[in-house]
């Protein structure tokens, strides 16, 4: 069995290392740009519809579907291109990957994503965060429901988890307790919309951009105090959110 770390820093990507937003704006500027706008209107109605089915966004599937209503249309085929060759490291925030290497000096830094299994990867590698995190890469379909799998891939004493939506730093805060100090980058619209910051547990840390991560020293994520200051109860594998 593999020794547990100290210390393992969690980062989200979208919206908390990346500008997700941004990426999405430019899809949909493209779209209308080259296709028109009932063509942008109409891949958005998929890509939420797949959304509410899958649990996640699924670029390429909406594409997939779209492109079922559009079979004649050759250029199409084109915006599949346009997605997989987007220059993803150019939406990264000011201060993400510097974010990173902070949090290095002190444990292992681990991306944990939900998403597809093509576009999501795709992002994470054209971004060069994959490289960043030396292939400590893990993306699933709603990961707070995944937690036993993290800690057998990477079990550690205590976690930091970097998020923009305080639903899945609640979840996995009401899992972990005082192993996990959860940190809030308030960017994006997830971060930003009422809905989704009402009744939530308050996170441990809330920082204005990923960029402030870089403000805060060892003793803030250790805040909670190491596993050793109180003795923990075994948790249930079954547990889920």
């Amino acid at each position: 069995m593999t020794k547990p770390q100290d210390l393992v820093f969690l980062f989200d990507v979208d919206n908390t290392l990346i500008d997700n937003d941004k990426i999405q704006l430019d899809l949909r500027n493209h779209l209308a740009t080259n296709y028109g706008v009932n063509a942008r209107d109409r891949y958005w109605e998929l890509f939420e519809e797949l959304r509410n089915e899958l649990g996640y966004t699924d670029y390429l599937g909406a594409l997939e579907r779209y492109r079922v209503e559009e079979l004649h249309n050759p250029r199409v085929l084109r915006i599949a291109n346009w997605l997989a060759d987007y220059p993803f490291a150019e939406r990264l925030y000011p201060g993400a990957l510097d974010a990173v290497r902070h949090a290095r000096q002190w444990g292992l830094t681990v991306i944990l994503s939900d998403g597809d299994a093509v576009f999501q990867p795709r992002k994470v590698e054209r971004s060069g965060l994959w490289r960043e995190v030396d292939d400590r890469v893990l993306i699933y379909i709603h990961k707070e429901q995944e937690l036993d799998d993290v800690e057998r891939w990477f079990p550690a004493k205590q976690y930091v988890l970097i998020d923009d939506k305080l639903r899945i730093l609640d979840a996995v805060k009401k899992i972990w307790g005082d192993r996990v100090t959860t940190v809030f980058p308030r960017q994006g619209h997830y971060a930003l919309d009422p809905r989704e910051t009402t009744w939530r547990t308050p996170p441990d840390i809330t920082i204005e951009r990923i960029g402030d991560f870089l403000q805060h020293d060892l003793s803030a994520f250790r805040r909670n105090g190491p596993e050793s200051t109180r003795q923990r109860q075994p948790r249930a594998r079954t547990r889920r959110v």
